[in-house]
Parts: structure tokens; sequence; C-alpha cells
């Protein structure tokens, strides 16, 4: 019997060497392993009319998964009427994927089963992104010591789903804003590192996967989530999938040039979006006020030269500051025209609002989706659903970790 590592982890090239009988089996037990991954517990009659493989066929697959202990037996089923069927699952403790945020200024791990919920999770907080090889060299000894610290067998950890700001190609594996000075891609140094075979995501898309999948039922086959966060970014689902674009740069929607402004965006272009509606927009802008006079009950902080975070601003709104309040709202109204031309284009089901600005709860939703319903077309926009993240800060992390476990059992 092969390992579950060698079993998910073959590749189609080594899977196809295989021939014969044993290549088709592996290939049908992928596919029940898949199916019951998106389905949950299912009977062998579910199986069969899904799958299209026979009765005897399938029972003889099951079995092999539940000697392999991929898939255990959850009972019987309740009927109409006649025999109760048995169903199975897949074992929740047989495999295990890791997911990492690499943030501005932390390091989020976790560690999800098969179903995709988190069995571990930890925080770097200690932390700073920088574009260097000390950084580098952090990053690779804090996921060694996540890993050693999870409690969970690294024998049994398939993939490590890794997300970072900025333009991410997962298919070549490498980030173009962070490390791009190593000659192997960032995919390449945590396989070597870590011996887990990794997939690299853009930090929005994999938020916006955790998103879209924490739903049931589902928020609808076609979402956009728009992350406010110190920076500003789109993950988009569409037909029930994530849209990467031809090289994997999809969602850069925080550099558009939007505004008539003389502000320089950390792209090195003037107006983008993001020089007005990110956190780090608002942390300048309130430190500005304060030198010039504002009055708020951030000011003591401001006069003892501490840093003033958009966490800081937030807590400042809920205790009905002033200034706090004004700042967040109008991020909200900017935020909403610039949505506006969004679900016009898309025209979809949901628009998730996450990020540290999504925290604001009315303070920015009311003024975001006035703005967009009087920016965008009515007919668009009542079709269009809007609420608020649900996910925590583990979300980037969990999303990659899902994304990774669809790869290695081969969900599309």
């Amino acid at each position: 019997m092969v390992s579950l590592k060698e079993f998910f982890n073959r590749d189609e090239s080594e899977v196809q060497a295989v021939g014969g009988v044993d290549q088709k089996n592996n290939i049908l037990k992928r596919s029940i392993v898949a199916y019951m991954a998106v389905h949950g517990p299912s009977t062998l009659a579910e199986l069969t009319s899904a799958l299209h493989i026979s009765v005897p066929t399938m029972t003889r697959l099951v079995s092999s998964l539940v000697k392999d202990k991929l898939v255990d037996g959850t009972g019987k089923v309740e009927t109409s009427g006649g025999r109760r069927p048995n169903a199975y699952a897949l074992t929740s403790s047989a495999i295990y994927f890791a997911g990492i945020t690499i943030g501005r200024d932390n390091i989020q791990f976790v560690v999800s089963d098969m179903q995709n919920n988190i069995i571990a999770s930890a925080e770097q907080t200690d932390f700073v992104l920088e574009d260097t090889t000390v950084c580098l060299k952090k990053i690779m000894s804090t996921v060694d010591k996540f890993i050693a610290t999870s409690k969970i067998d690294k024998e049994k950890i398939l993939g490590l789903g890794v997300c970072i700001a900025g333009r991410v190609n997962p298919n070549t594996g490498r980030s173009y804003k962070y490390f791009t000075w190593c000659e192997e891609s960032l995919t390449e140094l945590f396989e070597e590192r870590t011996g887990i075979k990794t997939l690299l995501e853009n930090d929005t898309r994999a938020r916006c996967y955790a998103e879209y999948n924490a739903d049931r039922p589902k928020d609808g086959e076609n979402i956009l989530y728009l992350h406010l966060g110190r920076g500003v970014a789109i993950g988009i689902v569409m037909d029930g999938k994530l849209f990467y674009g031809k090289s994997g740069f999809a969602g850069e929607f925080g550099h558009t040039p939007f505004f008539d402004n003389e502000k320089i965006c950390s792209c090195g272009k003037k107006g983008c979006l993001e020089t007005e509606i990110s956190g780090v927009a608002v942390e300048e802008k309130i430190v500005d006020m304060l030198s010039h006079g504002s009055n708020s009950i951030l000011r003591e902080k401001f006069e003892k030269g501490e840093n003033i975070h958009i966490n800081d601003i937030i807590a400042a709104a809920k205790n009905d500051d002033t200034l706090a309040i004004e700042l967040i709202e109008e991020v909200g109204e900017k935020a909403g025209k610039s949505i506006a031309f969004l679900i016009n284009i898309f025209n979809p089901e949901t628009v998730i609002i996450g990020g540290n600005l999504s925290m604001a709860g009315d303070y920015i939703m009311l003024p975001l989706k006035a703005s967009t319903n009087k920016y965008s077309l009515n007919l668009v926009y009542k079709d269009t659903r809007f609420r608020l993240s649900r996910m925590d800060e583990n979300a980037g992390a969990l999303g990659a970790a899902m994304l990774m476990r669809n790869k290695i059992i081969g969900i599309a």
C-alpha cells in the first residue's frame, strides 16, 4: 500500500505511467475523495450515480479507501422506506493541510483537515514584512517553528498554502513584489525548506476563497470580495471559481487611477484608489488633521509620538469620536463609488467587504451602500447583496490551505 502522501502527491504523468488497473483505480479513488470533500458524507448509491461507477467497483474502491484510513463509515442513513444504506465520509485525522498568511506586520498559520476545519493555529506578531534576505530567513524559520509546535504529524501534512500581498502568480510560484531577487521561486524555497508540496497565492484571493466557502448555502456562484485593509484589493469568484486573469494578477483594484490627486501610491503612480481608501491612507490623514489642530480622543496618542493604527481609528469611531467617524464614512462613500463600477461590470450576486475597515460595521457599510446605489445602475444594484466579512484573521491562511487541498485532491 502506498502512503497517503505518495497517493495524493503523484502528478498526472506518474499516474499515467503506472498504467492498467492500478492507474484507473488511483484516478477513481481520487474522484471519490474529491466528491466527499465537496459534498460530505455520501452513500454508495450517491457516489455511484454522481461518478458513473458501477456498484461492485464502487463498493470495492470505498472498501479500499476505508482500509487506507482515508474514509470511514458514518452509520446508517434515514430513508423513506426499505433498507437503510450506510454513509461514508472522509476521515478527519488522516491528512492535513497547512496555510500561512505573510502579512505586513504579522504571520498567521493554520492547519486544517479534509473538511477545512482549523485544527491548529498560531500567530507571529513580532514581524515586519521587508524585501530582504533577513526577512525571508525569518519567515522560513517561523514556518519551521509553527509546523514543529502544531502537534500534527508532519508526514500527515500533504500540502502548504502560502499567501502574501501584492502581485502573485500561482503557476510560477513567484511574488512579483517581494523577494523578486531570488533565483528560485518562493514555492521552490518553501518546498526545499519544509519538504511539503507548496502553493503560493495572493492574500486577497485566498481570503476571498475562504469567505466564499464560509456560507452554507453559499452567497452565490458570482461574488466580489473587497479587502479594505492597509491596502486595497479585490477577489473575484465567477461561476464558483476564483478568477485569476492571464498571468494570475487579477484583483489589483487598489491601483486603479481613481482620484485626481497628487498622492504617490506604493506602485509609483498618482491618484490610485489605495491613496484615499486604504487603512494606510486613513492613518496618514488623521495624523495630518491632528497636526493641524483637529480634536480627537486619539490626540494623546498622537502627542506622545505613538503610531496610530487603523484599528485605533475604528475603536475611536465606536467610542463616538467625531473625527474618526467622519474619516471612516468618507472611505465608505469613496469605496461605494468604486464598487458601483465593479457591479455594473460583473453584476455579482454578493459583494463582501473584508479587511480591517470592515470592523467599523455600519460606520462604513451605510455610506458605502448609499454611494453604490447612487452611482450604479438600479437594475444591477437591486440584484446585489452586500455583507461584511464573517471570517477572522485566519481567513487568508485558511483560504490558502483550502486551495492547496483542492489542488492535491483534484478539485477544479
